[in-house]
């Protein structure tokens, strides 16, 4: 691969994260319920969720998707369902800064880490890019081991570079709204966002 190809593939892929989806939302609505720290785990189970399937492109298995369809279905509404569960979880939390803070964690780093990995797994427009629209992109027949641990590492580069604002943003506006009734509404805000990402997940095809 040559430099325009990566440089072809990180503008593409960046366009494609800066889209609001569920991935988006779910980081939004977990900076804004949890702040930006915990919610950094659930950032990487997304971008492994995009290498998973860059990786699945490049290897040639873009037949699993339609083979495996199934399985696909499950990682898609097991994704909805734990997005659903962590609004449960913002909605009933508390109204105090303190009880806020306590409950900050949302169920813990691994549990936001398969979260954020679900999310991914379960999203077709995810799904869509990395085997259907990246080969018209880049020659996949040419890509080398080497040049797969660079697109590794553009696309861990690029997801931070865009989901990360998203998140600090969220995570500011939780900072500077400390009040109980302030906080009460950005939990119950955040709820209805995660919810409104486990929907969009499960209502879409694919």
């Amino acid at each position: 691969m040559t430099l325009p190809d990566f440089l072809t593939y990180a503008i593409a892929l960046a366009i494609a994260a800066a889209i609001p989806g569920p991935g988006v939302i779910a980081i939004v609505a977990r900076a804004l319920g949890a702040g930006l720290r915990p919610t950094l785990p659930m950032l990487f189970g997304l971008v492994l969720g995009d290498v998973v399937y860059l990786a699945a492109a490049i290897l040639g298995l873009a037949y699993v998707a339609s083979t495996f369809g199934t399985l696909f279905v499950v990682i898609k509404y097991a994704g909805a369902a734990y997005l659903v569960w962590m609004a449960i979880g913002f909605w009933r939390a508390g109204v105090t800064a303190e009880t806020i803070d306590a409950k900050a964690d949302g169920g813990g780093a691994v549990a936001g880490f398969v979260a954020g990995l679900l999310v991914t797994l379960g999203n077709p427009k995810t799904m869509v890019f990395y085997l259907a629209l990246l080969p018209t992109l880049i020659d996949m027949t040419a890509v080398t081991m080497a040049d797969f641990t660079i697109l590794i590492a553009v696309t861990f580069l690029v997801l931070v570079a865009v989901m990360v604002p998203y998140a600090g943003l969220a995570g500011r506006a939780r900072i500077f709204l400390r009040t109980p009734r302030a906080l009460k509404a950005l939990n119950r805000f955040a709820a209805t966002c995660l919810g409104g990402a486990a929907v969009a997940i499960a209502a879409r095809a694919g």
